[in-house]
């Protein structure tokens, strides 16, 4: 009888944390589904704002929800769920549309109606050149060789600032045809301006569908540089960039 007891002890003990690790389980799908979703930056297109080795957090609810929204995105339902249109200026992660397997990050420049367009490296919207003042130099590492950029700080329509990268004002992006965002898409651009395949290569990127924008980047939760990978914790206290820690996204 005493063995028996404590055999049905160890199989109820059993089920009970298995129903914990379910319960867990259920529990981060849905904050991931409904709240925050974590990403890694593993590119420079979006230097000097993200850089390679950022992990930052999403929020899924910033823009509603979609099909995209969910883990492994299974086609259940068409267009958003107290949907919301971004912000001009929002850095925002999507779905890319040729290939929607691959999750890309980019700044929301162009707003449905909108007229975009880059003349000599300037960027336009609407007719209108948008104001970029000169911010010193900067090196951009951790994406191929090292390089001494420009840096401006650009102040899209509404008013919001942010910085911008540029080697040259005359790159295969620096002039380009203008594009009129349709009803229902916005256009995406890299921060690292003449490193960045976005909404400006229309065969490759183009423009982003509003149902295919995952969520807005939050803030940095984490930032590792060098070669250490996430999970090379050893390496964590000589390659953490402490001063990016917990530091919010413009």
């Amino acid at each position: 009888m005493a063995q028996q007891s404590m055999a049905r002890r160890k199989s109820s003990g059993l089920v009970e944390n298995i129903k914990t690790i379910v319960y867990a389980g259920l529990i981060a799908i849905a904050i991931r589904t409904v709240a925050f979703e974590p990403f890694n930056i593993p590119s420079g297109s979006m230097i000097p704002t993200l850089l390679v080795g950022d992990y930052l957090f999403v929020s899924k609810y910033s823009y509603g929800y979609s099909h995209f929204s969910l883990p492994l995105s299974p086609p259940l339902f068409h267009g958003r769920i107290f949907g919301r249109m971004p912000q001009r200026g929002d850095v925002a992660v999507f779905k890319l549309p040729r290939d929607t397997s691959q999750d890309y990050i980019k700044r929301i420049i162009g707003l449905p109606g909108d007229r975009v367009q880059m003349k000599q490296g300037q960027l336009y919207i609407n007719g209108q050149p948008v104001p970029r003042k000169p911010a010193g130099e900067y090196i951009a590492e951790g994406d191929g060789p090292r390089m001494l950029l420009k840096r401006y700080l650009e102040t899209l329509p509404g008013g919001r600032e942010h910085y911008i990268l540029k080697a040259t004002d005359d790159g295969p992006l620096d002039n380009t045809q203008e594009y009129k965002v349709p009803d229902g898409y916005v256009f995406a651009m890299g921060d690292n301006r003449d490193n960045s395949l976005d909404s400006r290569v229309l065969n490759a990127v183009g423009f982003v569908p509003v149902e295919n924008l995952v969520g807005r980047a939050e803030f940095i939760f984490l930032s590792i540089g060098g070669s250490a990978s996430l999970w090379e914790f050893w390496d964590w206290p000589f390659e953490i960039r402490w001063r990016r820690l917990f530091s919010g996204i413009h």
